[in-house]
């Protein structure tokens, strides 16, 4: 999961996602990071972690890091929240195949409409209950997905 600072919608979306591969049973590992080096090594916003705390999802523990080129060996599927991060992400490899990794996450919910998790950093509580609910609903799909895939 990725965003610019990895303290408000990628955190989120590791925290939702985890939470389900856990409820699930599926043997999946889930990261957050930012295409930024703003917030390495700092805790989610707080208001991140509230809204999560409002469904039974913790991630007061998470801090924040940067994607690097390495996280296109390690994992299988980049998920990016917005077309800028697509950008950022795809820019840090040449290989086409590690480039295929990357997907704007709302693309599993809403197919081929490449729309943008907004980020709800200078917002107020309506813009992190709107990105809780439209990760929710991309990481059901994402969910199912792999259900299928096993």
């Amino acid at each position: 999961m990725v965003c610019l600072g990895n303290i408000c919608r990628s955190p989120m979306a590791q925290g939702i996602l985890e939470h389900k591969v856990e409820e699930s049973g599926l043997d999946v590992e889930v990261d957050s990071a930012g295409t930024s080096d703003y917030h390495i090594g700092q805790a989610p916003d707080h208001r991140a972690i509230a809204k999560s705390k409002e469904y039974g999802i913790d991630i007061s523990q998470y801090k924040g890091r940067q994607l690097v080129a390495e996280d296109f060996e390690e994992f299988d599927r980049i998920l990016v929240m917005d077309t800028s991060n697509y950008n950022n992400a795809v820019a840090l490899v040449e290989d086409e195949q590690k480039k295929a990794k990357v997907e704007m996450i709302l693309n599993l919910s809403q197919p081929g409409n490449n729309m943008s998790v907004p980020d709800p950093y200078f917002g107020g509580e309506e813009g992190f209950e709107n990105v809780y609910q439209l990760l929710d609903h991309a990481c059901d799909v994402l969910i199912k997905e792999l259900k299928s895939e096993r």
